[in-house]
Formats: C-alpha cells, sequence, structure tokens
C-alpha cells in the first residue's frame, strides 16, 4: 500500500476518530448511511474497469462493489490509516490502497494511473474540510467516458424541525457537516466541466445521490 508521511492534521484527527470506531464501524453505519447500495447497483462497473473509491474507509464498499460487479479493477483511497488497516484485511491484494489528501492526491504515483472509469464517494464529503476541492478534484480524474457517483447526507427538509436539530447534533459529534450547498456546487462542476449530472434526492431529503458523467 502507498503512504504519504507525515500524515496532515485532518488525518490525524480522522485516525482519532477511528482507532476505536474502526472495530464497530460497519455494524453501526448500515443502519443510518442509506443509499450507498444503490449507488454500488447503478455503476455500471463493466470488467477491466478502474474503479476508485475516494475516502474508502474500512473498504466495506469496495468489497460489495467487487461482489456485485466481478472483474473490475478496485482502487481505495483514505487519508486514516486506521481504517485502511481494516481495508487492507478485507480486500486483500486484488484492491490497491493508498493514504492520501482527497482534495489533491497524485493518482498517477499513488495507483500508477492519471484516471478511473468509475469514481466513487460515500459520506466522505461530509467530514472533508475542503470537500468542495474533493469533487472538482475527483471529477478532473475521470477517463473519457467515467463517471464520478456520490452519496451524501441531505438536508433533512422532509424531518420534522426538532429532529433536523437532532440529527445535526448528533452527526457534529462525529465531526459530520451535512453539505446543503452540495446540488450547487456539483451544478458548477457539472457546467465547468461539461458533465451531465443526475441526482437523486432521497425520502426525507436524508440522503442525496449524484453522478455527474463524462
Amino acid at each position: 500500500m502507498a503512504t504519504l508521511a507525515p500524515p496532515s492534521p485532518h488525518g490525524a484527527l480522522m485516525d482519532a476518530v477511528y482507532r476505536r470506531q474502526k472495530h464497530i464501524y460497519d455494524a453501526t453505519r448500515k443502519f443510518y448511511l442509506f443509499g450507498r447500495d444503490g449507488l454500488i447497483a447503478g455503476l455500471e462497473a463493466a470488467p477491466g474497469m478502474n474503479v476508485l473509491e475516494v475516502g474508502c474507509g474500512t473498504g466495506r464498499n469496495l468489497a460489495c462493489i467487487a461482489r456485485t460487479w466481478p472483474g473490475a479493477r478496485l482502487h481505495g483511497l483514505d487519508i486514516s490509516d486506521e481504517m485502511l488497516s481494516v481495508a487492507r484485511g478485507r480486500l486483500g491484494p486484488d484492491c490497491q490502497l493508498a493514504r492520501g489528501d482527497a482534495t489533491d492526491f497524485d493518482a498517477t504515483a499513488l495507483f500508477g494511473r492519471p484516471t478511473f472509469d468509475r469514481i466513487v464517494i460515500s459520506y466522505a464529503l461530509s467530514m472533508i474540510p475542503q470537500w468542495q476541492l474533493t469533487l472538482g478534484h475527483a471529477a478532473s480524474l475521470l477517463a473519457p467516458g467515467g463517471s464520478l457517483h456520490v452519496v451524501d447526507f441531505g438536508d433533512f427538509s422532509g424531518l420534522p424541525a426538532p429532529l433536523r436539530a437532532l440529527m445535526h447534533q448528533w452527526l457534529a459529534r462525529f465531526h459530520v457537516t451535512p453539505r446543503e450547498d452540495l446540488s450547487a456546487v456539483t451544478v458548477r462542476i457539472a457546467a465547468d466541466r461539461n458533465l451531465a449530472l443526475r441526482t437523486l434526492r432521497g425520502r426525507y431529503g436524508y440522503f442525496r445521490r449524484i453522478s455527474l458523467r463524462r
């Protein structure tokens, strides 16, 4: 696994957050990280396609992609060594993993290739301070015909106001901030890069799925 050293301040924070949580992360997140499986089902990752997950965490999504789209070549990036230690054990040598900053990582240096056919960002933007840079950088790494697939928390607009406030307070404990202007930012990126944009709003505005296709 390729690494960057020393860890960035945000990487150190994520390591501190997940040092203990990594052991129960997947067992608990399945109850509130909705929309991930729908995203994976719609990837259309044919055999031989290169798939990158930015913010791959424990490798849960990459393992699901491997089962759903056999033959895809898997790559995963995360800023946390703690999470990558779990992903490495789960995925083994069939997935190329690297530690890096999602806002400006050098894909060629870390993965030996400059572009990818499919890029996935699942519930990571809400934890990345400079998330707009992450989206723009991911879009720049799309191969011809490639697509970027994002799922993250929505604005919870369909929930009663007290429950919305409770959700924001609870997520803040985990350094999670829903990006309520995510749609506006993706519209701008799509226009700037001449990408086709599709969006899906989850029930009650709980999550949002977005795809950008070159």
